[in-house]
């Protein structure tokens, strides 16, 4: 297991029950949801990121030209 690092977060009330909840649920900690759910998130951002930098070099296209485009493809 990697080194942890304790931390302090302020939920909802609503969120803080729900996480318990699913806790139970899952026989897992709110720690390890928590954990879960922001590992997932920051893939996401460098997923979303990683696509930026693949197409950063492509040509730029217009609102205009787009929206021609998607017409004259019957897409709009």
């Amino acid at each position: 297991m990697s080194e942890r690092k304790r931390t302090t977060i302020y939920l909802d009330a609503a969120m803080h029950k729900a996480l318990k909840h699913k806790a139970l649920e899952t026989s897992r900690s709110v720690s390890d949801l928590v954990n879960d759910a922001v590992r997932r998130t920051l893939a996401e951002d460098a997923e979303d990121l990683a696509a930026f930098e693949e197409r950063a070099h492509e040509p730029l296209v217009t609102y205009e030209s787009l929206l021609k485009e998607l017409k004259e493809n019957g897409r709009l």
